[in-house]
């Protein structure tokens, strides 16, 4: 199966930093496209940050200017900085990875900004 397990959440106070990072289990040259949702309690899971193969990105529009999606193929690694975070980005973050043949998801980590 494909795995992805998402790392680098926590708490962290308005106007602070945090790096997510996703490691997958297999080559990202087989993935569509590869990305970061976030959920919050009582809310749908939406896209922040998408990549596809060609590396064109997609930013929610809320996030724009505050966080930046990269990867490292070489070392099968998605990353996601978010910077100057504010109280609304609170949010369990899921890496995604989009095949022809399937959807994946990881595990989740937490990321909660106090005011």
């Amino acid at each position: 199966q494909v795995q992805l397990v998402e790392s680098g959440g926590g708490l962290v106070q308005a106007g602070g930093s945090l790096r997510l990072s996703c490691a997958a289990s297999i080559s990202m040259f087989s993935f569509n496209t590869m990305g970061w949702y976030r959920q919050a309690p009582g809310q749908q899971r939406e896209p922040v940050a998408t990549i596809s193969r060609d590396a064109s990105t997609y930013y929610e529009d809320s996030v724009k200017g505050r966080f930046a999606i990269s990867r490292d193929v070489a070392k099968n690694m998605l990353y996601l900085q978010m910077n100057s975070l504010e109280p609304e980005d609170t949010a369990v973050y899921y890496c995604n990875a989009r095949l022809t043949i399937g959807v994946y998801w990881g595990q989740g980590t937490q990321v909660t900004v106090s005011s």
